[in-house]
């Protein structure tokens, strides 16, 4: 694992009490993913909020799915929505 690897799932496992493992799981999980499909999008949704023990309102959900679906946000833009 490279440093940059490294400090990354620390970062997550300190943020989101997720290991390594765990991501890799999810990342595995949604290699072949279509992210223009909504249940699609909106399960990894759920399936990351319980992980992470970070319970996200239907509101919220709601504005993540149709972020994502319509490629309306990037990166940094969904980062800051998980922060609210």
């Amino acid at each position: 694992m490279s440093g940059f690897q490294k400090k990354a799932f620390d970062h997550l496992h300190k943020k989101a009490n997720l290991s390594p493992d765990e991501i890799m799981k999810v990342a595995d999980s949604v290699k072949h993913a279509n992210f223009q499909d909504e249940k699609t999008v909106r399960n990894l949704v759920k399936q990351l909020s319980k992980m992470a023990g970070k319970p996200v309102s239907k509101e919220k959900e709601d504005k993540i799915v149709k972020a994502i679906t319509e490629n309306n946000m990037d990166m940094n833009q969904l980062n800051q929505m998980f922060k609210k």
